[in-house]
């Protein structure tokens, strides 16, 4: 099958995850995988679509059926010779196919693709499934479990890449390892495709991942802005994240293991990082004002002894965490940095990027509100939160991050950095906040301020 029904082309272009807006899809099935059921045919196509530059291969599963699905008006997606479509993961047909794949650990063999259903745990039965709404790049599916509280999400990846995804392989390791500082995984798909552009001319991903809904939690981007907005002290909320983030390193170097940061590690760190200042120097002019002295604080750090590399979380924020009436600090999407090459995202890296990260995240809230009118000053709840964080960190991972100040600087940098390439593309109305941070790091190169 290589070719799609005319509507198609116009389905995938008003769905959310289409990345290329504004486009009309060109596509291509390079290959798929079929189930007969009771309800219908289940189908997981993946489609190239060669209408950007840069083509994107997109996972699209779809359930044929005989007769309209009742209820389906928003899942529908076209019919031809009395044949209905449905967009897969809104059709109980498909979502109760995919995580039974994942439970029997199944392999299909099917055109072009070959997939494996991998068991971490027993979701247990299913009774119902839906839609979480709302989801920009990505589907997931809620299925509610007989005799659960807690129902099982499954994300269903649409954009495909070449490379292990590490959203998958670090919650799945923190759950082999016990870990309550991630939802529970209970299984995962992966495939292998046809990539002519590869050496061996295949590609090998994964397609989807289910793991424990947790409803009811609090996402701690929000509730950090809340308590900054209200002057309501967060220092042992931060410090308890602190904690938790050391818990989730911990586990991960225990069951994904550690190496020694040698020169080549750290030479392929800074190169990632260098790059990434002539990039933001030549999209943001303000950034290049500060390009020659960023340089010179990666200099000194390359010469400095680095803590051992492990998995990290990569993406590290507020935005990234929940507060869970029962469990506390519960971390998620362990997917890396977006705008790094899916490959790169799983190399082990050193844990202070994500502690840099957080405290970024805090500077975010205090800049986020100076935003508003009237100005709201949080300077001082962020200072406050960010050294209670660290102290949290310290008490868990039983080590100093701040005898690593001059490293930890030049992460936060790198973040900054970061944070400046987005804002300019993004919301140049917030530039000021990165910018800031630079300048303030850069002016204390020397490493002697405490975060």
């Amino acid at each position: 099958m290589s070719t799609v029904a005319p509507f198609f082309a116009g389905w995938m272009a008003r769905q959310r995850w289409y990345a290329t807006k504004g486009r009309t899809p060109v596509l291509r099935v390079i290959g798929s995988m079929e189930e007969t059921l009771d309800e219908g045919l289940v189908m997981t196509l993946l489609v190239i679509d060669e209408a950007p530059d840069k083509p994107v291969l997109y996972q699209v599963p779809v359930v044929a059926r005989t007769s309209p699905l009742p209820g389906g008006d928003a899942a529908f997606i076209g019919s031809s010779d009395g044949v209905y479509l449905y967009d897969g993961p809104h059709d109980p047909a498909y979502a109760h196919a995919l995580l039974a794949t994942m439970a029997s650990e199944k392999h299909v063999e099917g055109s072009d693709v070959t997939a494996d259903g991998h068991r971490v745990s027993d979701p247990g039965r299913v009774t119902r499934s839906r839609v979480l709404e709302g989801e920009q790049s990505n589907t997931s599916i809620i299925y509610d479990i007989e005799g659960e509280s807690h129902p099982v999400i499954a994300k269903v990846f649409r954009v495909l890449h070449h490379g292990e995804n590490p959203d998958v392989t670090s919650q799945a390791a923190l759950t082999r390892g016990s870990s309550t500082r991630v939802p529970e995984s209970f299984g995962y798909l992966t495939a292998s495709w046809p990539d002519p552009g590869r050496d061996d001319g295949a590609a090998f991903g994964h397609l989807a991942f289910a793991q424990e809904f947790l409803p009811g939690s609090e996402d701690a981007w929000r509730v950090a802005l809340q308590a900054a907005r209200t002057s309501t002290d967060f220092t042992t909320a931060a410090y308890e994240l602190g904690v938790a983030t050391a818990e989730v390193h911990r586990t991960l170097a225990s069951e994904l293991g550690t190496v020694e940061a040698g020169p080549a590690e750290i030479e392929g760190a800074l190169a990632s990082m260098r790059r990434r200042i002539t990039t933001a120097s030549r999209e943001v002019p303000e950034v290049g004002e500060h390009a020659d002295a960023i340089r010179a604080v990666y200099d000194v750090v390359a010469t400095l002894d680095w803590p051992g590399l492990q998995r990290i979380h990569g993406d590290l924020h507020l935005g990234q965490a929940l507060q869970s009436p029962e469990r506390g600090w519960v971390l998620l999407d362990f997917e890396g940095e977006p705008l790094r090459p899916m490959p790169e995202r799983s190399r082990p890296d050193v844990t202070l990027r994500d502690v840099a990260g957080m405290l970024r995240s805090f500077d975010y809230v205090a800049g986020s509100l100076a935003q508003e009118r009237p100005r709201i000053d949080a300077s001082a709840w962020a200072s406050a939160s960010r050294h209670a964080f660290v102290d949290g960190y310290n008490a868990g991972a039983e080590t100093d991050v701040r005898a690593q100040r001059a490293l930890l600087d030049a992460f936060e940098i790198d973040k900054a950095v970061y944070e400046a390439i987005y804002e300019s593309r993004n919301r140049p109305g917030w530039l000021g906040i990165p910018l800031g941070a630079i300048a303030r790091l850069v002016a204390r190169s020397a490493g002697v301020a405490r975060p």
